[in-house]
């Protein structure tokens, strides 16, 4: 997916004075609240950033399971349950859809929420491989029914990079609690 760097309304999510971010959090922590909806993250490049945003907002506790900050391969493997094929694979690895996929159904499942996201790429300023730029972030979201995957290619500066994946992920949380089934 390209990379969106502003809202809607034109607010720039990658601006530290915006509250964009808390606003979206706030969104979902009351949409999952009344919906009775639990949440779980598995965060890599964002380092429990995506937990951050949900715990700042008053009663979060009524919504969020917790969050595993995933951010050395033998924790997305150890904890998360992602395989070694992936892990090992030659142009898959840690920064590719199978593992977003792996590392939310890993936070699924150890969290026991209904509802869990991941986030696993390359924040910069290093660390870009062939195929795979700096700014190159996969998000994982599933119910429990469903998993998916999606790619967005950011661009900025570490704390702009991982900014953007924070909005990314609670909206990826947002759009699955309002359609969550029973």
């Amino acid at each position: 997916m390209a990379d969106d760097e502003f809202t809607s309304d034109g607010t720039d999510i990658a601006d530290p004075s915006s509250e964009r971010l808390y606003q979206r959090a706030a969104e979902l922590v009351h949409k999952a609240s009344a919906r009775g909806v639990t949440l779980g993250t598995a965060e890599s490049c964002t380092g429990g950033l995506v937990s951050g945003a949900i715990t700042a907002v008053p009663g979060s506790s009524a919504a969020l399971r917790g969050g595993v900050v995933s951010y050395a391969i033998p924790v997305k493997h150890e904890v998360l349950g992602v395989s070694n094929q992936v892990l090992d694979a030659p142009g898959v690895g840690a920064v590719s859809s199978e593992c977003a996929q792996q590392m939310c159904q890993g936070a699924r499942r150890v969290l026991a929420c209904d509802v869990a996201v991941s986030i696993t790429g390359i924040a910069g300023p290093g660390g870009a491989e062939p195929g795979k730029p700096v700014g190159t972030v996969w998000f994982g979201v599933t119910d429990g029914t469903s998993t998916r995957s999606e790619r967005h290619l950011f661009s900025g500066d570490r704390d702009t990079v991982r900014r953007k994946a924070v909005w990314t992920a609670l909206g990826l949380l947002l759009q699955d609690v309002q359609d969550f089934q029973r």
